[in-house]
């Protein structure tokens, strides 16, 4: 069949589709909810892609695709693909090796930021990430925060002289010495606290500032803080991702697929366990196998100390948060105590609540 004879063929339903060239080799793995409609788009309105779209295109002679029930499983196909394929313009479209991460060095009595791409820094006391946004997109967040409080000092450590950015109010005097030290590490210390999920108090500091900004009319200086709030947020939703997938959770999602069918899904940390399509006709017999698949599957699975996501994760791991997050889906978080076999009723009752309506 030809390439364009195949495009036209392509099925509209979710799903990952492989360009390859003339020899067979895959050039390219992307996902998409329209097979179809996303394909179609690469050889339409050629002259509108970028360089590397066009460049791409040119060199396509076949494409393959794999449909999949839900966009969350052509999302992880895809993931799961590049990785082990490692497609020549995947990896050109995306360095998967360029993460960002903070990390927080002691460095002449302070702490400071560094925004970095290797997260073993000597003299490293706290890290934050793997950010997969670019480290230009990081380093202007983090730098958002650090005008915000005037934590953004040019010199390395205290000279007793006032660096460039004091002079343009940006900098507390940590470069003087002094009390500004002391006042300087006492907001790193709520920095760190922030991302660490235990002390917000540095973020609302931020939204009071906003608002007493707005009230005063000094529109200027609340669109301001609004930025410095908006750029919190980008590294603080990655954060929170990372806590949730370090917390190795047991859980459970389903998606409806039609009226009387649906779809589950068991999900411990950045790895699907388990997927299958269940009929509503039978509800008891329904629930049945639901919870004997559940015990089976969490019960048999390693039980893994918290740790950091790896690098290796963090794709399938904002996917997964990402999908929890949607309205399309219910998902039941499952305490390991559960799962012990003298203690079936709190898993009945969960279910029966959470299997309400099906």
């Amino acid at each position: 069949m030809q390439l364009q004879e195949k495009i036209r063929s392509l099925p509209a339903v979710p799903g990952v589709y492989l360009m390859k060239d003339s020899l067979g080799v895959i050039l390219y793995v992307g996902k998409s909810k329209n097979l179809k409609k996303r394909v179609q788009s690469y050889f339409y309105h050629f002259k509108a892609h970028a360089p590397k779209i066009k460049k791409l295109v040119h060199h396509v002679k076949d494409i393959e695709h794999i449909p999949t029930d839900t966009e969350f499983e052509a999302f992880i196909l895809e993931c799961k693909l590049i990785r082990e394929i490692k497609p020549l313009y995947n990896k050109k479209m995306k360095n998967p090796n360029a993460y960002t991460y903070i990390v927080i060095r002691q460095k002449e009595g302070l702490q400071r930021i560094q925004v970095t791409n290797d997260p073993d820094l000597p003299g490293g006391q706290f890290k934050f990430g793997p950010y997969t946004a670019s480290k230009s997109s990081v380093e202007g967040a983090v730098r958002g925060i650090q005008d915000c409080f005037k934590i953004y000092c040019n010199h390395s450590l205290p000279v007793k002289s006032p660096c460039l950015n004091h002079s343009l109010g940006l900098c507390l005097g940590m470069c003087l010495g002094g009390n500004a030290i002391e006042e300087y590490n006492w907001i790193m210390n709520r920095f760190i606290a922030l991302f660490q999920g235990t002390d917000r108090s540095l973020y609302e500091e931020m939204k009071q500032k906003m608002l007493a900004a707005s009230e005063n009319c000094e529109f200027e200086k609340a669109v301001k803080y609004r930025d410095y709030i908006e750029a919190a947020d980008f590294l603080l939703k990655k954060e929170k991702v990372m806590r949730f997938t370090e917390e190795n959770l047991n859980i459970a999602v389903v998606e409806s697929l039609s009226e009387d069918t649906f779809k589950l899904f068991l999900i411990k940390r950045s790895k699907v366990l388990y997927r299958g399509k269940f009929s509503t006709a039978r509800k008891r017999q329904m629930k049945a196998k639901i919870k004997e698949v559940i015990l089976e599957k969490f019960g048999e699975d390693e039980i893994r100390p918290a740790m950091d996501v790896s690098r290796h994760e963090i794709d399938e791991a904002q996917i997964i948060y990402s999908y929890l997050q949607s309205s399309g889906v219910k998902h039941l978080l499952i305490p390991q105590e559960w799962l012990e076999y003298d203690n079936p009723a709190y898993l009945d009752d969960a279910l029966q609540s959470f299997l309400c309506g099906w």
